[in-house]
């Protein structure tokens, strides 16, 4: 497991479609807390570019260690490759 913060990737000020771009070109699974403009953009993403590692959409109200707990959970019982193209709100 290798995860990259927001911070250290560079990713503010970034628009979504550049944020997938990005994690696409890492092979990144992009996990983030936007509900509102990430789903819409993650579709017109795929129909573009036609590949994306996946976006794990956590809800704000998540404390940390719950969002820890459910993001290993997700990690122990599946493959990246599990994924790919797909967008999974947690908690399950």
């Amino acid at each position: 497991m290798n995860f990259l913060s927001a911070h250290r990737a560079n990713l503010a000020g970034l628009s979504d479609p550049d944020v997938l771009t990005l994690a696409a070109e890492q092979r990144r699974i992009l996990v983030t807390h936007d509900f509102r403009t990430m789903p819409n953009h993650f579709t017109a993403f795929l129909s573009r570019n036609g590949f994306s590692p996946g976006v794990f959409l956590l809800k704000q109200r998540l404390s940390v260690a719950v969002a820890i707990e459910e993001l290993i959970f997700v990690w122990n019982l599946s493959d990246a490759s599990d994924w790919e193209n797909r967008i999974l709100e947690i908690p399950l």
